[in-house]
């Protein structure tokens, strides 16, 4: 049986030109790039080349990239390195962050913003939750389970007027933006300067790249307490020998993403009004859950009242259609989604909700197929 994969969202196949990138680096070029002898020397200039291709679609310096093993370290060391910093301070998160950024987050003094029905950050709400302790605001890029691109302009704009009054009362304490964009990073601009962000977050293996594989962007002016302490690589901040097959994939697989980010949304947007389309006409009673305007373009989630979304899952799976109920770092959790209860979505409809993702190997035939399968289940 041919299988449908749309979960892209949960992970990405590696893209064959990453594999071919990061091949030397296991047998032939596996030196330590610590080592001082010349073909270590050589490791070490492709991994800060690596370091540079980064820097370059971020629009940042090499150096204020920090290589990690995934998103989920590359959030904790972001929100860690800072509070450790400021243990009076607080922070300020999104109820709808990943697991990684609210389970973090919640070892400090966490304040949680809400969102709208359609998986928006509520920003006039967020910016009353700062007062003049508040040394980090953590807002995703896009949300993981519903495609919510987050109005992140809006939210460091208004940061930097709070800013401009904690420098005229003489408030020295920093404010901190982090923004997790490992969905967002296919598809979505990364420049940091356009995106006024500070701290920010990607993740190798949902754009094609090596799974454990990662990044944070650390502004210069900011300043992280170490979180894994040793030899002092990356920047003494996450000290240990550096993966450099997967720093290298990683690089690679960002470029290839961001150079096709146009082409490829459009392709998907196309794909996804399909796919809303072929749902309304075959399931009239589905509803599509989010925003329809502000939301990634390979994202469909709905929830079809009065079903049982893990045997549907069981059941599309028997028929080849790989999909998800939500997040796949909680999908041993029984728990409904925290993100779908924050959009006000009750436990009953949380539980009878589909996430379908698309990706480069989706077509409209796979649409339509995953479509009309639904349908026969139900």
């Amino acid at each position: 049986m041919k299988q449908i994969y749309l979960d892209y969202a949960a992970a990405t196949p590696l893209d064959p030109a990453v594999l071919q990138a990061m091949q030397p680096f296991f047998v032939e070029q596996f030196f330590n790039p610590s080592a001082t002898y010349s073909a270590a020397q050589k490791v070490r200039a492709e991994l800060e080349a690596a370091r540079a291709t980064i820097a370059h679609w971020l629009g940042a310096r090499p150096s204020e990239v920090i290589f990690t093993a995934g998103g989920t370290e590359a959030n904790n060391i972001a929100i860690r390195g800072v509070m450790a910093q400021y243990p009076e301070g607080n922070v300020v998160i999104s109820a709808i962050e990943h697991e990684s950024v609210l389970a973090t987050a919640h070892e400090f003094d966490c304040r949680e913003a809400k969102v709208t029905a359609d998986g928006v950050v509520d920003v006039d709400q967020l910016m009353r939750l700062i007062d003049d302790k508040t040394v980090l605001v953590s807002v995703m890029y896009a949300n993981n389970e519903m495609g919510a691109i987050q109005p992140l302009r809006n939210i460091t704009q208004a940061i930097e007027g709070i800013r401009k009054q904690r420098r005229e009362q003489g408030n020295s304490l920093p404010l901190y933006v982090h923004t997790d964009a490992a969905q967002a990073a296919a598809y979505l601009d990364l420049h940091v300067a356009r995106l006024r962000v500070d701290l920010l977050t990607i993740n190798g293996g949902k754009i094609y790249g090596p799974k454990q594989s990662g990044a944070l962007f650390v502004g210069a002016h900011v300043r992280l307490k170490p979180q894994i302490t040793g030899g002092g690589q990356e920047g003494n901040i996450r000290s240990g020998t550096e993966n450099v097959a997967g720093c290298v994939g990683l690089a690679t697989a960002l470029q290839l993403v961001q150079e096709r980010r146009h082409e490829e949304g459009k392709r998907l947007h196309h794909l996804q009004q399909l796919f809303f389309d072929a749902l309304h006409a075959e399931i009239p009673s589905v509803i599509v859950n989010g925003s329809r305007k502000s939301r990634l373009p390979n994202n469909v989630h709905i929830t079809i009242p009065g079903q049982d979304n893990e045997r549907l899952i069981f059941a599309l799976d028997e028929q080849g259609i790989l999909c998800a109920a939500g997040s796949a770092c909680s999908a041993s959790n029984e728990e409904p989604s925290h993100v779908l209860q924050a959009m006000g979505i009750s436990v009953a409809d949380a539980q009878s909700s589909l996430r379908f993702t698309m990706g480069r190997a989706t077509t409209q035939a796979a649409i339509r197929t995953a479509v009309v399968e639904l349908k026969k289940l139900l």
